[in-house]
């Protein structure tokens, strides 16, 4: 018997695809992954990495070639990006797509490599007061009103004419991990998007407080704030005492029990470079087991 904690937000399954400069490899994986069920596509966004293509050239590009699967910068670095053009690159390949675009943010990192392509480096407490304010400008330009005006510290529209409007409710999922940044995301955010290398499965419950609390604070539902969890790992053939390299029956396991005990419902699964069979295994063989142990109707009885 595993305890559950309410989660109202169906699971979902993505990939976190690595932009590399071999398109064509990058582009059969986004296929394969639009092919095979996943909900999902992230892509990291680090321009300053000569071997990356660009996150957003890529989404666009991504999105032409894809029919059904969801894409996302996971997520895309706000000091090279300014959030009043970020929010009309985003709704105009939402409007593209049909409504199959979504928008992670993050307040930056790697700040040698932002310097390096004329960024402002930031302290973490400027980087945190930066995000907030990207927030409401990339909401304002989602409004669709004209004449839109922000006077922040950092960023400011002077009369702008907003839009397009998204083609769906286009959430913003911040990437977040210190204490502002969760309290942010509980706060203004439609969703959280850590990365296991940073938010091991063991930290998870102390940061979801943090959101939670939070959102409660603001007057909002916690469970109005998406989970997301960038999951970086392997489908090895033996048990390990690491989380995510194991066999399937202990993925199955892991990931029912973040699902079920600490709310995170959206994976979005980092594997080995190349990935061989890895993708074709994780949507097949791990995805469907763990979906129907969450979706068991008897409280907290997981199937092995």
């Amino acid at each position: 018997m595993t305890k559950t904690m309410t989660n109202s937000n169906p699971i979902q399954f993505g990939y976190f695809l690595t932009p590399t400069t071999d398109y064509p490899e990058v582009l059969r994986r986004a296929k394969l992954c639009d092919a095979s069920g996943y909900d999902l596509i992230g892509i990291q966004d680090h321009p300053y990495q000569s071997r990356f293509l660009d996150t957003w050239t890529l989404l666009a590009a991504l999105a032409a070639e894809t029919e059904r699967v969801r894409l996302f910068p996971d997520v895309a670095n706000l000091p090279l990006r300014p959030p009043a053009m970020l929010a009309k690159a985003a709704a105009s390949l939402d409007v593209i797509s049909g409504g199959r675009i979504e928008l992670g943010l993050g307040s930056g990192a790697f700040w040698e490599g932002v310097h390096a392509l004329g960024g402002d480096k930031r302290t973490p407490g400027e980087s945190v007061d930066a995000l907030e304010e990207a927030i409401h400008v990339i909401r304002l330009m989602w409004s669709g009103n004209r004449g839109v005006r922000y006077d922040g510290r950092h960023y400011q529209l002077r009369g702008a004419h907003s839009g397009p409007v998204p083609a769906h409710p286009m959430g913003i999922w911040l990437g977040a991990y210190g204490p502002r940044m969760l309290a942010l995301t509980g706060r203004l955010a439609d969703g959280w998007v850590p990365s296991s290398s940073y938010a091991p499965p063991q930290k998870l419950p102390a940061m979801q407080t943090r959101i939670d609390a939070a959102a409660a604070e603001a007057g909002r539902d916690p469970s109005a704030v998406r989970r997301a969890y960038n999951v970086m790992g392997f489908i090895g053939d033996s048990p390990s005492a690491a989380p995510f390299q194991g066999p399937v029956g202990q993925w199955v396991d892991e990931l029912t029990s973040l699902y079920l005990d600490t709310g995170i419902d959206t994976f979005i699964i980092g594997l080995p470079e190349p990935p061989g069979d890895q993708l074709e295994r994780f949507i097949g063989e791990i995805a469907p087991r763990v979906r129907e142990n969450v979706s068991q109707p008897s409280i907290g009885t997981v199937i092995q």
